[in-house]
């Protein structure tokens, strides 16, 4: 019993400490330093929640950016099913997913004949990254800007202006939102042709 008591009274102190008071503590710091983190950084058109920075989406509108493709099961860019293929450079299975990936591509935009940047036709290894490279936002700007009706030159500003650049210019690579810019190009109240 001389034994019992401390342990217990160890075990109930422990119990507060980590798993009361730690995390409403490292809760409400985050609330105070990061509200918009901590709040799952979510996006808002109009005031209503319609997607979160973190989290990518598909989309698949010949007027609209597309973003990497997702390996999470049963369905794409599933937040609860985060997941790459696990599939290795020379299995069959990921070079004919590659090779329909870059099939969808040209068949969206025949006419484009520039190199594929291969953030479009491979999975992130979460399989929700919302972010495509410069070089990818930019090869499917011609597709977007014809069926929006939009002159190129105004769909690849857009694209500056929602660039994310390298902390400081050096950590990083240039990169984009994908549902950021396609709520911006939205926004323009540009006409929408699918």
């Amino acid at each position: 019993m001389k034994h019992l008591r401390p342990a217990l009274s160890l075990f109930l102190l422990f119990t507060l400490i980590t798993g009361l008071i730690y995390p409403l503590a490292v809760t409400g710091l985050a609330q105070v330093l990061f509200p918009w983190q901590a709040n799952g950084s979510l996006l808002a058109v109009d005031g209503r929640p319609v997607g979160s920075a973190l989290i990518g989406q598909s989309f698949t509108s010949p007027g609209e950016f597309w973003g990497r493709p997702s390996a999470t099961s049963p369905y794409p860019d599933n937040a609860q099913a985060s997941s790459g293929s696990n599939l290795g450079p020379t299995n069959p299975a990921l070079i004919d997913a590659v090779k329909a990936r870059i099939a969808a591509l040209k068949a969206a935009d025949p006419d484009n004949h520039a190199p594929i940047p291969v953030d479009l036709v491979t999975a992130s290894g979460s399989g929700l990254d919302p972010q495509i490279s410069l070089a990818a936002a930019y090869y499917q700007a011609p597709r977007v800007a014809r069926a929006r009706q939009l002159p190129l030159a105004d769909v690849k500003a857009l694209i500056e202006k929602t660039a994310h650049r390298p902390w400081l210019h050096l950590f990083g690579t240039p990169r984009v939102n994908v549902v950021e810019l396609n709520l911006a190009l939205n926004a323009l109240g540009a006409k929408h042709i699918d």
